[in-house]
Formats: C-alpha cells, structure tokens, sequence
C-alpha cells in the first residue's frame, strides 16, 4: 500500500515582501503562515520550510527508533525527539541535529546508542535529507 500526503502553499507577492500560507491537506489539521523574513532571522509566530522538515524528522526518526527499539526486545516507555533545521540564506538547509531522550527499561547505554544510529539511518525522512548532515545526540532517562 502506498500513501501520499499532501500540503499546498499560496503565496503572494515578491521573496522578501511577500507572504504564504502552508496548508495540511491530507489530514486537515492547520495551516500556517510562512515568509522570508522568518525563514532568514526567525520568528516565534510564523514557520518556516524549515521547521516543517524539522516536525517531520523528528516524528519519523522516533517512530523508527520505537520500531528499532521493539525489535530488539527492549520496546520503549517513551521518547522524546527534537530536531533541529539549520537554514543559512544563499547556502540552503546545512543539517539536522537529532536530540533524543528515551525510557527503555532493560537496555545497556551501547545497545540503545547502536540502535538509534540505526534508527537515524533507516528513517525515511533522514533518507531523504541524505544530501546534508545529520546528527544524532541520543540519552537514555
């Protein structure tokens, strides 16, 4: 089975003076302002591509930490995943910084460090990012 999800985005006027709106078309669930100024300096009130990319890393790479982690017989408490996007304007999207802490009961420090490298490599959205550089900061609670 394959599944498509989609978002649209309306935007008008120029780069730097104009403005958009990133709607979630599948699940129906926001839609948020995006523009230059926030993608170039930050905002705490309107997002960018890049916390977008962010939201997504993080929610795959814990869902295949969770995978990862269950198949090992060790299936997790909990994890708690930030991703961190960095955008440089004229260079693009530099990396994604993952930083995980997780309740496992019953697993040795060295085990959990190898299976979230493994959960880093094998999550689709890291996959896709192949082209910058990705990092991993994981912690056992």
């Amino acid at each position: 089975m394959t599944v498509t999800s989609e978002a649209s985005t309306a935007w008008k006027g120029s780069l730097v003076d104009g403005s958009g709106a990133v709607t979630l078309v599948t699940s129906g669930t926001g839609t948020f302002d995006v523009n230059w100024k926030a993608r170039s300096e930050g905002s705490g009130s309107v997002t960018t591509p890049e916390e977008l990319i962010a939201a997504a890393h993080s929610s795959c790479f814990s869902m295949a930490l969770s995978h990862e982690l269950t198949q090992n017989g060790t299936p997790p408490e909990s994890i708690d995943t930030t991703a961190s996007v960095t955008f440089k304007p004229g260079t693009g999207i530099t990396g994604s910084h993952l930083n995980v802490n997780a309740v496992v009961p019953g697993i040795e420090p060295e085990d959990f460090e190898r299976i979230a490298q493994a959960a880093k490599a094998g999550c689709p959205v890291s996959q896709a990012l192949a082209g910058i550089e990705i990092t991993l900061e994981a912690t056992l609670a």
